[in-house]
């Protein structure tokens, strides 16, 4: 039992960020690392050059690390944006537009994890408009995943640090998997859960993990408060990872914390080494 017990992945969109893109898969596979995750990397477009692609796909492969998660085009993370599929107008446009580039770039390098950050709700537009665009999109999106054999993800964020995006609790955001495998029949919608937003959001973390760990498809941890690494807070996370286990969830926990000001190879020393490669 403990985190010796569980499959890691490093999240390179919020850990090794002090080194350009391209560099981080040999960064996480040096710290012991061979699974990753990334969320959608280029901000400013959801269908950049094939040459940028290429070279994603090229630094994994040589670092020898798996990519186990994408997040599909989510407008400007960091930053504002939460998403954009709910989003009238052009950013919704933009997730349409990704969805293939996203599902090819996956299935390229065996990558069976699509996460569909939800968005904000927008001033002036009826939240029930946008939540039948959501899963206007949502749909096209599970489909695609489907067609590589992956999963589409949906996450709960927490109202402290997005107090614009609706999906800020775990029922919320089952609501939203169930309607979108209601309108699919495929199965493959998800529940992302993160032990860091559900805290924030002082939701009871081992009644979530016994209501929805059959439904999950992938779990993310930072520790609270000051999303940091476990053990810098006062979460009891291998307890809960324990838990998670227990109910039957046996895909890998995402490492989506901030490392402090040290570089982030220093901020794993609550992990041995022999427990960092997954399985």
């Amino acid at each position: 039992m403990g985190y010796p017990d569980q499959r890691f992945d490093v999240n390179l969109s919020i850990l090794f960020t002090e080194l350009p893109l391209l560099e981080r898969p040999a960064a996480a596979a040096a710290a012991g690392f061979t699974a990753v995750e990334l969320w959608w990397p280029w901000i400013e477009t959801p269908t950049p050059p094939q040459a940028e692609l290429d070279a994603l796909k090229r630094a994994l492969d040589d670092a020898g690390t798996q990519l186990v998660g994408l997040n599909f085009y989510a407008g400007q993370l960091p930053g504002p944006d939460r998403g954009a599929l709910s989003v009238p107008g052009a950013e919704s446009d933009r997730f349409r537009a990704n969805i293939e580039v996203a599902a090819d770039f996956a299935a390229s390098v065996g990558c069976t994890a699509l996460n569909a950050l939800y968005g904000n709700r927008v001033e002036g537009a009826d939240p029930a408009v946008q939540d039948a665009l959501a899963l206007e999109n949502l749909v096209p999106a599970a489909r695609a995943a489907h067609r590589i054999g992956a999963i589409l993800l949906i996450e709960t964020l927490n109202k402290p640090e997005s107090p614009l995006y609706p999906l800020v609790s775990a029922p919320a955001a089952i609501e939203v998997v169930d309607k979108v495998n209601a309108a699919t029949g495929l199965g493959n919608a998800k529940f992302l859960l993160d032990l860091y937003h559900l805290s924030m959001n002082g939701e009871d973390l081992s009644q979530v993990i016994k209501a929805y760990a059959a439904k999950t498809g992938h779990v993310q941890i930072a520790d609270n408060p000051g999303r940091g690494a476990p053990g810098t807070g006062s979460l009891p996370l291998e307890r809960l990872l324990d838990e998670l286990k227990d109910a039957g969830y046996a895909g890998r926990v995402g490492l989506e914390y901030k490392p402090g000001e040290r570089p982030s190879a220093e901020s794993f020393d609550w992990l041995p080494v022999s427990a960092r490669a997954a399985g």
